[in-house]
């Protein structure tokens, strides 16, 4: 009697939008593979497997048990707690009554406590990094940053001095690391889910990243780790296939229609993700305000929670120059040829997104990766400006440097090919089929 051939890979995201559409987005690679691949939500996330045209398995976080029944409930910590105490058990008993035709599970870092379960029932489990080569490297040399004494125990910068990981990259500020986030006991809070899910990758054979072949050229250790770890880039996975529908909130497609009747280029659009925490009312007024003095066209991402900064009577004031969505279909926006710039926190899908419509970038990042994220645009492939604040002056002169420089076009032109073309597009294949016949040795 013949073995039935296992074809089922699980894949487990972080469950917030910038981390489940990259993991969608691999799963539909991996059904060109023969592969059948199975991803894993929290059930406060709404997304149809009809819609997407690939399997969603849903569990429960347990939160609602503490009435916390809307995803606006479910903050970092509130998510971490499910993932350590709730979840486990659930993808336990799912692995165990499929175990046979298990190839892998695919985990999100952020979700490391999926590799633990994996490691436990004995089935071969794969990292899964949605951004930047540069950040996992960053986070993962923690170790390195307490010996050298960059960092307290609790990770707390030590000195003022830029950081920079390898000679020839670019530098970050040490307040801006990627846990320092939030209040002091956040930060320490943050520091330990970090320390954390880096001693779980210890074990991993393989780390798929959403990223592309070239973004740390200069680096020579890029595609191993200190424990061993093969690195293979397979990104950036929003230029290999689109998945549609996979939003978790309505897109408003009116936006398309407005942007139609704007000249080329005229038009700046805003938009700071999907997970970043509210600026302010304050920080929310100042932009609105610039926006309006700039008397230039603009498309403005602004959800409920951020409308509360708007002076009464200023969606009547701009109902001509500008257009304000809660949601827009961004990778359509940014392909618009009306689209001219893009004011973004320069998260890590945001940014590849950019540069495959090969927009240029002013840059204002808030907390997490964005930092990094914002460095290599600006520093070392020189795509984009970073501005300091929202005021008038702030914006006018960022549109001024980043629409002006007439070497930016080219820069674009050759990160483009280098992230989207034919030559990156088969590398990243390549590495996703090494992986896929090593797992299923």
């Amino acid at each position: 009697m013949k073995c039935k051939k296992k074809s089922k890979v699980f894949l487990v995201p972080y469950p917030a939008q910038g981390h489940v559409t990259p993991m969608l987005k691999l799963a539909s690679l991996l059904v060109n593979h023969g592969i059948n691949p199975i991803v894993i939500i929290p059930n406060f996330i709404k997304i149809d497997s009809k819609d997407v045209n690939i399997s969603i398995m849903s569990i429960s976080d347990g939160l609602d048990q503490d009435g916390l029944t809307t995803s606006s409930g479910r903050d970092f910590f509130a998510i971490e707690k499910s993932m350590e105490n709730y979840m486990p058990c659930q993808l336990e008993t799912i692995i165990r009554d499929q175990e046979d035709g298990i190839v892998c599970l695919i985990v999100d870092l952020l979700a490391s406590w999926a590799i633990e379960i994996a490691n436990k029932c004995g089935v071969h489990v794969a990292g899964f990094w949605p951004a930047m080569l540069a950040t996992y490297k960053l986070i993962n040399s923690i170790p390195e940053m307490l010996h050298d004494g960059i960092i307290s125990e609790t990770g707390c910068p030590l000195h003022n001095d830029s950081i920079c990981q390898s000679f020839g990259q670019p530098t970050i500020r040490p307040q801006d690391l990627p846990w320092l986030i939030g209040n002091p006991n956040a930060r320490i809070s943050r520091f330990k889910f970090w320390t954390r899910a880096m001693e779980r990758t210890r074990t991993l054979e393989w780390l798929l990243i959403n990223t592309f072949q070239d973004e740390c050229h200069n680096n020579k250790d890029q595609n191993t780790t200190n424990f061993d770890t093969k690195i293979l880039p397979i990104g950036p996975l929003n230029t290999h296939v689109t998945i549609k529908n996979s939003s978790f909130w309505e897109e408003d497609l009116s936006c398309m229609n407005w942007l139609d009747k704007q000249v080329v280029n005229s038009v700046l659009y805003i938009s700071f993700g999907s997970w970043v925490s509210p600026i302010g009312e304050a920080k929310v007024n100042s932009l609105a305000l610039a926006l309006e003095a700039t008397k230039r066209p603009f498309i403005w991402v602004l959800g409920p929670l951020w409308r509360q900064g708007l002076q009464k009577g200023y969606l009547e004031r701009i109902s001509k120059q500008g257009k304000i969505v809660s949601w827009a279909p961004q990778m359509d926006v940014l392909q618009h040829e009306g689209v001219g710039c893009y004011l973004t926190h320069c998260g890590w899908n945001s940014t590849m997104e950019a540069i495959q419509s090969k927009k240029r970038l002013m840059c204002y990042p808030v907390a997490g990766d964005q930092f990094v994220n914002c460095a290599y645009i600006v520093q070392k492939w020189r795509i984009g400006v970073m501005i300091d604040g929202f005021g008038v002056k702030d914006l006018e002169g960022g549109l001024r440097k980043v629409m002006e420089d007439d070497g930016m076009s080219e820069r674009i032109d050759r990160l483009n090919e280098m992230t989207t073309g034919k030559v990156a597009s088969c590398k990243a294949m390549d590495n996703l089929t090494t992986f896929l016949s090593s797992v299923r040795m």
